[in-house]
């Protein structure tokens, strides 16, 4: 029951589990250490990069841009709906 409730939230979530990994030296602990902290490094970027995003996106000049797209639409179908009755 365990194991198919872990294959479960690996699926929900994308999440992929390592085995336990032998090593035969110290290089190749260092060599590993290395590339989780490149890949660290790489997920603290996307981060800061969503987040700058996210800012851009909610700023209120964008916001209000994105309103009057919307009301522009819809005022524009009401004029349609309005010439046709």
């Amino acid at each position: 029951m365990r194991k198919l409730l872990l294959k479960n939230y690996q699926k929900k979530y994308l999440i992929k589990l390592k085995a336990m990994r032998n090593y035969q030296s110290l290089e190749e602990i260092e060599l590993d250490l290395k590339r989780l902290n490149l890949e660290r490094q790489i997920a603290i970027e996307e981060l800061k990069l969503t987040k700058y995003n996210l800012e851009e996106h909610l700023k209120p000049i964008n916001l209000v841009g994105n309103f009057l797209k919307f009301a522009s639409k819809y005022g524009l179908l009401i004029l349609i709906k309005r010439f046709f009755k």
